[in-house]
This record gives structure tokens, C-alpha cells and sequence, in this order.
């Protein structure tokens, strides 16, 4: 089923007005019945690609209607077409080499780049490496293609679990969990139970995410980063099933585990722990318990984080402190709760997966009486998702993405691969990435629907809202 985005309608309706054409008119031009096209501009139906196609023709709207209309995307196909390609491969010692970078450049970007911008990258790189899975090789090179899968099959899970794509997360989670198998990688092994108890964990099935986080703890490598991971996983999940005495446990082995551990080389990689996390995961655990530390904690974490106010190096970890914040201040003191929790979701470095921390956050303060709730519950609605299972990326008006570095492959010869910096090409956006930012005309539009007070106003074709770098911006589960 094709994939529309929830703002066709109301782009079609402002295309059609401002070339002065009624319902009729367009449908004599287009083709298409009043009452189609009026069901289509109300989202009472959905449009196909090819109408979707015809409709930006027709109103030469430069392909920004056809933009919000993706094809439809065989997740479940194109797992298993790599996992059907895991035979031999004919490659090169420098070839493999510059794919295992590209690797840890993509998983380095997971942390400063949107979820949609960098789903079509994964993909075009797990395209090649299955490619080059076709070809002969020996066994070591092979298993180091099939483990370069692995590492990339995962992180494709991570960014559709952010996304809330969940047929397509379960797909590749599958996919990465067999070809840790293939490759007899017990890291990666470790790192699929991690995110699947971590999934479990916002979805609220807590009592699944604490068996994932033992599996994950007892097939990963001691004092690996998905070892630690796991173990701060479990803390929280203890924390949100209520039992402090655990809870405490959890965080003092995790404690153990980073005192002495040293800063990876490259600290925003996914998939190596940065001990500043424990700092950050302490706060949020304490705040679910209940723990009256909890204030404590998120202060000297955000002080840590964001020093100057500004969101610092790590905007993502500051929002997330500040919505532990104000949940631990949430019963005692309702007007700071409200706003530091509106300063967190005002942000815009809240992901779909994680918006029901914010949630959490508005229905305590609500649930006080205090007047500022009304004020954070607008907050809250101006900036919640369209759609929860759309992959809507919903950042304030002013959140701006660096586009990704990312290599690729250019070329393949007798002496390997040749390689081209690429940054956030247009060819780059597949179909998931009609996730794209909203801009202010349509975050204004979406707030005022909410309102009920809606008056037809432009919203500006999707191509500006294109991502322009801020170094500044960091980003962490």
C-alpha cells in the first residue's frame, strides 16, 4: 500500500485555489470527478502514485504533489533478497575495508542525522554489500560482507523503529538477528535484543523488555558496548515496573561497568558506548522510579549537557533531560515542570518513538490542576505527529538537520571500489522520506486545525523544506 503523506490534501486544495480553479474546473482539466477530487482534498480517500502524478501535471506543480505520495515499499522483499544473497563474494581486501568505514560513518550519523534522511542511505549501502554477496570469495571475506550486513541490517531496524514503521522494524530485525547467526558476530546478536527490548519498552510491555535485556546481557560480550547498553536498559525498565530496590541494582552494576571504561574514538557511533550516557540514563531511570534523586540527577545532567541553555553538543539528550525533569518536578512544582517540558518539546529533537515521554510529562502536570497545563498541552499539540504510524518527523518550525556525509560507492573496477562524498543528495530520499521536517506555514496551519479555528492559508512547496547544516545538533536513544 502506498505510503501518503497526511499533508496531500490540504497541498492540493492551496495548488488548486491559487490557480483560481474550482473542483469542477480541475476535474474537467484533470480528467477526475468533483467528488473524487473533493474526497481527495479532504482525506476522505487516499491517492494512488500514478493520480497523485497526474493531479502535479496537471497543476504544473513541479513534482511537490507527487512527492507526497510514496510507492509502496516491500519491506519483508527486500530483507530477505539480502539474506538470499549471503553465498560468495568477489571482492577485494580494500574493498571490504572502505565498506566496514562506510559502516561506521552511517552508524556515527544516527547521531546527527534525521531518521528519513538517513533510512535511504542505509538502504543504498545494504544494496551494495548485497551486490558484492553475489560475486566469489573466500570464507573470511564473505563472513566479513555478511557481518558488514548485519551491522547495517540493524541499524536500518533502529531508524524504522524511530520512524514507528514496525512491520518494516520487525522485518529487519529478523534479518540482522540471522545474519549475526551467519557471521557468528554475538555482538550483533546482542544488539537486535536490545532494540527489540527497547521497542517493547515505549510500547509499554515491559515485563518483555526485561527478558530481552537478559538474553541480550547473556549473549553479549562481557563489558561490551552492547553488554552496557542492555544493562542500562534493564535499570529502566525496572524503573517503570516500579521496583526501586532493583532499579538501584541495575544502575550500580551499570556503574561498575563504565567507571574505568575510556571515551571511544568515536563517541557519537551507535553502536560503541559513550560512557557521558550513564550520566543521562541515571537521570531518566531515577525520574520513572520515582526516586526522589531523580531532580537532582536531571539537573546535574542537564547542566552537564546543555550548560549554556542552548541545547549544547547533544540536543536530544538535553530535551530528554529536561522531560526528566519536569517529570520529577511534575507533582511538587506543577509551573517549572510545565515549563521546562514545554522548553524540551518546543525543541524539536523528540523522535515519533519517544513522543510518549511528553505525553507522560502533560497528563501529570494535568492532572495537578495547575493552570500552566493548558499552555503546555498547546505546546504539546502544535508539536505533536500528524500521524503516530506515519513516520512523520515533527521538529519545531526552525529545526534545521545537517545533511549526512555519507559515502559511497561510485564505481567498481579491477582494483575495487572507488569512493564520492556525498552530501544528502535529492536522489538520496526514497520513499520513507516523505518524513521530512514541517516548515512554519504548515506547523501554523496544523496548530490552528487543532484549535478549530483553521482559515485556508499557503503552505509552501515541500522542497523548502530542505535541511541545511547545524553542526551543533547531536542526537542519542
Amino acid at each position: 500500500m502506498s505510503h501518503v503523506d497526511p499533508r496531500f490534501g490540504a497541498r492540493l486544495r492551496v495548488l488548486r485555489l491559487s490557480r483560481g480553479l474550482s473542483l469542477r474546473a480541475l476535474g474537467q482539466l484533470a480528467h477526475r470527478g468533483k467528488s473524487h477530487l473533493h474526497d481527495l482534498e479532504s482525506g476522505t480517500k487516499a491517492p494512488t502514485p500514478d493520480t497523485a502524478a497526474h493531479l502535479d501535471r496537471v497543476l504544473q506543480a513541479g513534482g511537490t504533489l507527487a512527492s507526497l505520495v510514496a510507492q509502496p515499499v516491500d519491506h519483508d522483499a527486500e530483507a530477505e533478497d539480502l539474506l538470499a544473497r549471503v553465498r560468495a563474494s568477489d571482492v577485494s581486501a580494500e574493498t571490504l575495508a572502505r565498506i566496514e568505514v562506510g559502516v561506521d560513518d552511517l552508524a556515527s550519523a544516527y547521531a546527527t542525522t534525521a531518521p528519513a534522511d538517513l533510512l535511504p542511505l542505509v538502504r543504498r549501502h545494504l544494496a551494495y554489500v548485497g551486490r558484492l554477496l553475489d560475486g566469489r570469495g573466500t570464507l573470511a571475506q564473505r563472513r566479513r560482507l555478511v557481518v558488514a550486513g548485519g551491522w547495517l541490517t540493524v541499524l536500518r531496524a533502529t531508524v524504522h523503529v524511530d520512524l514507528q514503521h514496525r512491520s518494516a522494524a520487525d522485518a529487519h530485525l529478523a534479518a540482522a538477528s540471522r545474519l549475526a547467526l551467519e557471521g557468528e558476530h554475538p555482538e550483533i546478536q546482542a544488539w537486535c535484543l536490545e532494540t527489540q527490548a527497547w521497542r517493547s519498552l515505549i510500547e509499554h510491555d515491559h515485563r518483555r523488555a526485561l527478558d530481552l535485556c537478559g538474553q541480550a546481557q547473556r549473549i553479549a560480550p562481557r563489558s561490551s558496548s552492547a553488554h552496557i547498553q542492555a544493562t542500562a536498559q534493564e535499570a529502566r525498565v525496572w524503573a517503570r515496573l516500579g521496583d526501586v530496590r532493583r532499579t538501584r541494582q541495575a544502575l550500580d552494576r551499570l556503574g561498575r561497568l563504565t567507571a574505568n571504561l575510556p571515551v571511544p574514538e568515536r563517541a557519537e557511533h551507535h553502536y560503541r558506548y559513550d560512557p557521558t550516557k550513564a550520566l543521562a540514563y541515571t537521570a531518566t531511570t531515577l525520574a520513572w522510579a520515582g526516586d526522589p534523586a531523580a531532580e537532582q540527577a536531571a539537573r546535574v545532567a542537564l547542566a552537564e549537557l546543555d550548560p549554556h541553555g542552548d541545547g549544547g553538543d547533544r540536543p536530544r539528550r538535553s530535551a530528554s533531560a529536561r522531560l526528566d525533569l519536569a517529570l520529577a518536578l511534575a507533582a511538587g512544582q506543577p509551573d517549572e515542570a510545565s515549563a521546562v517540558a514545554a522548553e524540551a518539546i518546543s525543541a524539536g529533537r523528540v523522535v515519533p518513538s519517544n513522543w510518549w515521554r511528553a505525553g507522560e510529562v502533560l497528563r501529570r502536570i494535568e492532572r495537578t490542576g495547575a493552570p500552566e497545563a493548558a499552555a503546555l498541552r498547546e505546546v504539546y499539540e502544535a508539536h505533536r505527529p500528524a500521524d503516530r504510524h506515519s513516520g512523520q518527523w515533527q521538529g519545531r518550525a526552525d529545526t534545521r538537520w545537517p545533511p549526512v556525509i555519507g559515502i559511497s560507492p561510485h564505481a567498481v573496477g579491477q582494483r575495487g571500489i572507488q569512493w564520492r562524498v556525498t552530501m544528502g543528495d535529492q536522489d538520496d530520499r526514497a520513499s520513507e522520506s516523505t518524513g521530512e521536517q514541517i516548515d512554519a506555514a504548515e506547523r501554523e496551519a496544523a496548530r490552528q486545525r487543532l484549535l478549530a479555528q483553521a482559515e485556508a492559508e499557503r503552505i509552501p512547496p515541500a522542497e523548502t523544506t530542505r535541511a541545511v547544516p547545524d553542526r551543533r545538533w547531536r542526537r542519542g536513544r
